[in-house]
C-alpha cells in the first residue's frame, strides 16, 4: 500500500505565499518523478511542476519564476513553494508520484487526496 499525504493548503490575498507539501508513505522501493498538479473547477487536471529524482525541474509557463518544487528523497517528500500568488492559482491541487513498490517490477502513478488553494482578489 503507497499513500501521498499532502498539507499546507488554505485561504490567502493576492500577492501572498503558501507552501505545500506531501509526504509518500508505505512499501516504496523508488520513485522516480514527483509533480504537483492543479484542477480549478470546471476545467481539467494541469500539471503545475515536477521534478525528478535528480533534481530536475518543469514548470507550467503560468507559475514560472513564482512557484518553486523541491523534494526530499531520503524523506520521499516533495514540496512546492508559491510566492506572488494570484486569483488564478485558485485550485485543488493534487501531489502526485511514479512510485515503484517493493518486490514489483513497475512504476505506478499515485494522487493525492487534493488541498485547496483559494486566493482573494
Amino acid at each position: 500500500q503507497v499513500q501521498l499525504v499532502e498539507s499546507g493548503g488554505g485561504l490567502v490575498q493576492a500577492g501572498g505565499s503558501l507552501r505545500l507539501s506531501c509526504a509518500a508513505s508505505g512499501s516504496i522501493f523508488s520513485i522516480n518523478i514527483m509533480g504537483w498538479y492543479r484542477q480549478a473547477p470546471g476545467k481539467q487536471r494541469d500539471l503545475v511542476a515536477a521534478i525528478t529524482s535528480d533534481g530536475s525541474t518543469n514548470y507550467a509557463d503560468s507559475v514560472k519564476g513564482r512557484f518553486t518544487i523541491s523534494r526530499d528523497n531520503a524523506r520521499n517528500t516533495v514540496s512546492l513553494q508559491m510566492n506572488s500568488l494570484k486569483p488564478e492559482d485558485t485550485a485543488v491541487y493534487y501531489c502526485n508520484a511514479h512510485i515503484r513498490r517493493i518486490a514489483a517490477p513497475w512504476f505506478n502513478n499515485y494522487w493525492g487526496q487534493g488541498t485547496q488553494v483559494t486566493v482573494s482578489s
